[in-house]
């Protein structure tokens, strides 16, 4: 969290000493957590333990149609439904009386990565986790995400999509904030070339980590690979969100 500076003079003797105390304003940057498609926020939640730890305010949430109750069911559940689900969860992080508003990172993973995208073009993202974001194309929104043909998806994310004909990606060449690209080498859900979409489509980000897990598929199932995406993100978020915060302006 940012470092309130505040300059004082110590008295000893009849000199003065000079001295400087540092000490956090009360507000604290805030994390929001997506996962994927079919997913849960049980893995978001251990990790977001671990943030909290370093002075965020986190949220972890299921999107409707994933945890079974009596919500709408998962084979009706559309983009637009999740979409909605992800700004509802936003909106409650950013109500929280702890939160610095200005300060806000989202991770999402695959399917939940393509939301946060989209995300940072409907409320202010400072920064921004990505690992293994999936890719959808713009028509058939309101079609239940599992009517979706799964061949046509696999081949449209096999090529380089440009920005502009993408709804997430042409969110991401307008985000100004600082990303995180996680791929997964040997994933076979979301391959090489959409990683190189998001990554061709960052071109005024503030800045841009390309990480790659090697040996990892797309859901982790290593524990390895698990620890390893732990180990990127805490990292990322120490420097980029608890860093920047703990930073002094030295122009005073």
């Amino acid at each position: 969290m940012t470092a309130r500076s505040e300059t004082i003079q110590i008295d000893i003797d009849d000199e003065q000493m000079s001295g400087t105390f540092l000490s956090p304003k009360s507000k604290v940057p805030g994390v929001l957590f997506v996962h994927g498609w079919g997913g849960s926020q049980e893995r978001d939640l251990e990790r977001a333990k671990g943030i909290a730890g370093l002075g965020c305010v986190c949220l972890t949430f299921d999107l409707r149609g994933h945890t079974g109750g009596t919500g709408i069911p998962l084979t009706r559940v559309t983009r637009e439904d999740n979409l909605r689900d992800l700004l509802a969860a936003y909106d409650r992080l950013l109500a929280h009386p702890a939160l610095d508003t200005s300060a806000i990172a989202v991770v999402g993973t695959s399917y939940g990565g393509y939301l946060a995208s989209i995300l940072t073009s409907l409320r202010p993202v400072r920064w921004l986790a990505l690992r293994v974001p999936a890719l959808y194309r713009d028509e058939q929104w309101h079609t239940p995400k599992r009517e979706l043909d799964k061949t046509d998806l696999r081949d449209y994310r096999s090529t380089l999509i440009r920005a502009d004909s993408n709804r997430a990606l042409h969110a991401c060449s307008q985000f100004t904030g600082d990303v995180l690209l996680v791929e997964s080498e040997t994933d076979d859900f979301v391959p090489h070339a959409t990683i190189m979409s998001y990554r061709a489509a960052c071109q005024q980000t503030h800045s841009l980590t390309h990480r790659i897990i090697d040996g990892a598929d797309h859901a982790l199932s290593e524990p390895v690979s698990q620890q390893a995406y732990t180990s990127i993100l805490v990292d990322w978020i120490t420097e980029m969100v608890v860093g920047e915060r703990l930073s002094i302006i030295q122009s005073k």
